[in-house]
């Protein structure tokens, strides 16, 4: 392949679902070899299989896309000079390429039935339609080219199949796996158009990305055994030499390693694998994605990149400016990256850690306002630099902060009352006096005022801390309990020493 060729990748899901997190794994790779070589990023939607096809798919993907910050630079959405980007609005151009290779002897028209085909495949078990039988099957190598000719004419519904000749072998380098080879003995005569006149996915995809001057083919190992009928399409169409240059990634695996991962491991195991939530509209059945668990776009992105690809370091956490600056194929590994929830869940907690209280602001007020909240800006970001190391989702916000909007609504005493006394009861009263006319109402100022007053009692400081943390926020929880004194202010902090001493003593 030419060097100096422009790197143009595409990313070509077909609208029939949910996206897979490894489809999207798919389009982050592609994504980031085309920036990481100044190309170009297409996502060209393959809806051939219209009985397949299902509303809403598409705009899905492209939301996905769009949630991952995997915009593409041509799209069926943006346009460009290489459009359409349905293949369902290709259709016209596939059969002309389609009828070329049977006038250039290597493909040929097939008039069997399905009921034909379904005879054929009960008397032989492990049926193929290949050079074995062909000639014993209802097709233009079998008949004369009268009858052919006839039957065309009549309008006999018919498909048009590649001819995979015998005894060659066939290799190509993957960028990945270096150099695979196949026996063309082993493979069937695959159909490449439908009997609707519609491209099957073999057809499609060489003629498209020739049409749209791909220069690199990234695609998940499943492809593998398609790659010997696409070189050899590549081939009979003449463009050889301008054949993209092939990687095929390795497989997410299930957690235990056992096979690639499925949308039923992730119902079974309690976690998503979908990038966002998709709803069935025949069925109306929701499946739950990361989106929607509470996953940031950067943490998912982040978490994908090094299912399959490292940097070479031990580094972890990586921008997507710093994986388009990092990454290359070579890196990608040939096994299988088994997929780790807990992993998952990690990089997303690093990533709350590490993102700006605004970036993550937006989110914090919807789930605030879900809960009926409408709290102050301000005082919401200054909670969020206190709890903001214990989320591990941003719906844990709720669960870490509640106590910050609203009174505790029940108290652990199950931690305080079997070791209470009344001299414990003595020093809280005591507290609230003390409290009641202390000022300034500073975080270190009350937390000096608080040990000072344990001191002065005799008591230990373990004894006196947890009872003034449960009567605060309810339980053994929360950032610094001074942390919290303070942002509560002290007639909030009064009422709730109070209200919590009642529900100790009662």
């Amino acid at each position: 392949m030419d060097e100096n060729r422009k790197v143009r990748v595409r990313f070509a899901p077909s609208p029939t679902g949910g996206l897979h997190l490894g489809g999207v794994r798919t389009a982050l790779f592609n994504y980031l070899f085309a920036k990481r070589h100044g190309g170009d990023f297409i996502l060209r939607i393959e809806d051939t299989d219209q009985t397949r096809y299902v509303p809403g798919a598409e705009a899905y993907i492209q939301d996905c896309l769009q949630w991952c910050g995997l915009i593409p630079d041509e799209s069926p959405a943006h346009g460009g000079a290489y459009g359409p980007y349905r293949q369902s609005e290709r259709k016209a151009m596939y059969r002309q390429y389609a009828e070329q290779l049977v006038a250039d002897g290597y493909a040929y028209y097939a008039f069997d039935t399905s009921e034909e085909l379904e005879a054929q495949r009960k008397q032989h078990p492990n049926f193929r339609y290949s050079h074995e039988n062909r000639l014993e099957l209802r097709n233009s190598l079998s008949l004369s080219e009268a009858e052919t000719r006839a039957l065309l004419d009549g309008g006999q519904s018919h498909v048009i199949r590649i001819k995979v000749p015998p005894g060659e072998t066939i290799s190509f380098e993957d960028m990945i796996r270096g150099r695979v080879t196949f026996d063309s003995s082993l493979m069937d005569d695959k159909v490449l158009l439908k009997a609707d006149g519609m491209p099957t996915y073999h057809l499609a995809v060489v003629v498209d990305d020739h049409q749209m001057a791909i220069s690199h083919v990234f695609r998940g190992e499943e492809w593998l055994p398609s790659a010997p009928i696409h070189i050899l399409l590549w081939e009979y169409l003449g463009w050889r030499s301008q054949m993209p240059q092939w990687a095929h990634f390795p497989l997410i695996l299930k957690p235990d390693g056992n096979g690639k991962l499925s949308k039923r491991d992730g119902d079974r195991l309690g976690f998503p694998v979908y990038a966002m939530n998709w709803q069935d509209p025949k069925t109306g059945d929701l499946t739950k994605g990361f989106r929607e668990m509470g996953f940031l776009p950067e943490a998912f992105v982040n978490m994908l990149a090094l299912l399959g690809w490292n940097d070479g370091t031990e580094r972890e956490l990586f921008s997507m400016d710093e994986l388009v600056a990092r990454f290359s194929i070579d890196r990608i590994s040939k096994a299988g990256a088994k997929f780790d929830f807990e992993k998952a869940k990690w990089f997303n907690h690093e990533w709350i850690k590490q993102l700006p209280n605004q970036a993550l602001m937006p989110q914090i007020m919807t789930e605030l306002a879900g809960h009926g909240i409408d709290a102050d800006e301000k005082y919401v970001d200054t909670i969020l630099t206190l709890v903001k190391e214990r989320l591990t989702f941003m719906a844990d916000f709720w669960e870490q902060a509640a106590y910050f909007f609203k009174q505790p609504e029940a108290y652990d005493l199950a931690a305080i009352q079997p070791r209470w006394n009344d001299e414990k009861t003595v020093f809280f009263r005591d507290i609230l006096t003390t409290l009641a006319a202390f000022e300034p109402w500073h975080r270190a100022e009350l937390e000096s005022c608080y040990k000072t007053a344990i001191q002065a009692s005799g008591m230990k400081m373990g004894e006196l801390m947890l009872p003034l943390r449960v009567m605060l926020v309810g339980g053994k929880f929360g950032p610094d309990v001074f942390d919290i004194a303070a942002l509560l202010g002290k007639k909030e902090t009064l009422e709730r020493i109070t209200k919590g001493l009642a529900a100790i003593v009662a």
